[in-house]
């Protein structure tokens, strides 16, 4: 039987209030309570190791538990997760986009095989997750997150990505896989990867990989105002990697949207190739 928590999509609690209401720990991101035979499952914006991204608009790609090494099926409620279509264990899920506000996204329900992706664990290592693609039910699933929670989720993994090293810029950019298609799809609002971003940004030097001149003028934090582009669009299957981005003068993103011409789209997979190829870490080059 379901349990009648009494939320609906879109209102906040806290995590005390959370773990009152569903009897379960206040800590961890899947937590399993027995008193109401259900699974709280957290998806928390404000930190970076999970990277969970919504594909549709009820239909969410949640990383598995495990922080360090390989994750598996088995482990605590990874299992319990992949259980519940005949476990009668119920999941909710909840998104935090502020320190202590849980906002209630509503019950869930397994759409899908979990697959494995690549991405770094705590220590920046590359390692095997499990994915699993959640979808809202019921009356929940129509729910849009406010705007300005989106905006300030974006702003956060900008600034995060901005002050990371170097070396664990490249550990998050080349043991992420974030290729759509066969269970990997991209992100629903076409939103770029932060690291992505950062690193496209760092490894232009401040000079459009497009028409090779400058940036035409500096961002509010003096530096050179440069725009991510995408090879080949997400729309049209385009990977959110390194592989498939450059940084571009708003001048030439233009012009690329506009035209497209062919001459430049080779130009820019030479560019995209040469920031696969080799990243300066500490005054060494290298390679991937």
């Amino acid at each position: 039987m379901t349990f009648q928590n009494g939320l609906k999509a879109g209102n906040t609690i806290t995590n005390t209030a959370l773990a009152r209401m569903f009897k379960c720990a206040t800590q961890g991101g899947m937590r399993r309570s027995h008193r109401t035979n259900s699974l709280v499952i957290v998806s928390d914006h404000t930190k970076h190791i999970h990277q969970d991204r919504w594909v549709s608009s009820d239909l969410i790609h949640y990383t598995g538990m495990g922080l360090k090494g390989d994750q598996s099926l088995d482990y605590r409620q990874n299992k319990t997760l992949l259980e519940t279509r005949t476990n009668g264990v119920e999941p909710y899920l909840f998104e935090v986009y502020d320190p202590g506000q849980y906002l209630f996204r509503g019950r869930v329900k397994l759409a899908g095989s979990p697959f494995k992706e690549c991405r770094p664990d705590v220590d920046g290592k590359p390692r095997t997750v499990w994915v699993f693609p959640l979808q809202v039910v019921g009356a929940d699933a129509s729910f849009v997150v406010p705007e300005k929670l989106l905006a300030s989720k974006q702003d956060r993994n900008r600034r995060w990505a901005r002050h990371l090293s170097d070396q664990d810029l490249f550990a998050m950019v080349v043991h992420a896989n974030r290729t759509p298609g066969a269970g990997h799809a991209g992100s629903l609002d076409g939103e770029n990867s932060a690291c992505v971003a950062e690193f496209a940004r760092r490894r232009s030097n401040g000079v459009c990989q497009l028409c090779d001149r400058t940036a035409p003028f500096c961002n509010k934090m003096n530096e050179p105002y440069l725009e991510l582009h995408h090879i080949r669009a997400l729309g049209q299957g385009g990977a959110d990697t390194i592989a498939n981005t450059v940084a571009l003068c708003p001048n030439c993103h233009k012009k690329m949207h506009v035209l497209n011409l062919s001459e430049d789209r080779k130009k820019l997979k030479r560019e995209a190739h040469k920031n696969c190829c080799q990243l300066t870490i500490d005054g060494g080059i290298t390679y991937i």
